[in-house]
Formats: C-alpha cells, sequence, structure tokens
C-alpha cells in the first residue's frame, strides 16, 4: 500500500504521523505492548479485539499500523513519538508501561 492511501506517514525512525480524520488508528508495537488507539482528540488505550483483517478494520473506521512491520519502521520500538490531528505530539514509552509516564504530552502544538 502506497505512503497516500494510508491515514498515517512515518517519520524519521520513530514518528507516526495521523493525517486522515475519517480513521482511526491503531497502533500495535508487538504482541507484549498495549495497544493504543489514535483519534481526532487524542490517544486512549484500545481495548476492543483486532480486527481480523483489512476490511474489518475499515468498516470500524481503522487503520492498523503495525510498527514492527517492513513498511512502518522493520523493529518493535522503545519510544514512538505520535503526531495527532488535535495538533499535540504524544510521547510513547514502552519502558513505563503501567505508570503515567508511559503516555504523555510531548509538545503541545507541533504546527
Amino acid at each position: 500500500m502506497s505512503e497516500s492511501e494510508r491515514a498515517f506517514i512515518t517519520s524519521g525512525r520513530n514518528t507516526i504521523i495521523h493525517k486522515e480524520k475519517k480513521l482511526d488508528l491503531v497502533v500495535v508495537n508487538g504482541e507484549n505492548h498495549p495497544k493504543i488507539k489514535v483519534t481526532q482528540h487524542g490517544l486512549e488505550p484500545f481495548k476492543e479485539t483486532l480486527p481480523k483483517n483489512r476490511r474489518e478494520a475499515k468498516e470500524r473506521y481503522l487503520e492498523m499500523v503495525y510498527v514492527p512491520t517492513q513498511d512502518v519502521f522493520s523493529e518493535v520500538k522503545q519510544l514512538i513519538f505520535i503526531q495527532s490531528l488535535d495538533g499535540r505530539e504524544y510521547k510513547v514509552d514502552y519502558s513505563k508501561i503501567g505508570t503515567k509516564l508511559f503516555v504523555r504530552i510531548h509538545q503541545e502544538s507541533y504546527m
């Protein structure tokens, strides 16, 4: 799938930029890490079951972002920055799972 067809783009070695208001992103960073849903209003935990395929994801207005795949970052990341459509850049630090530092605002306005 080409970059222009996806609801996100990647930048650098660990930044995901949400660009499509109609679709929410579900960031999957390996099997053992919590899934994160990126909406137009920010980030939240993704507690639902993962869609079985791309068609099911589209029906639920989701786009899956599998971090370790070759077309994203090719490996599980310890630290990811996510720019959401609410004008904020979030820092997701997987070494701090379960604490209030796991997901926090990195920049209030990145634009």
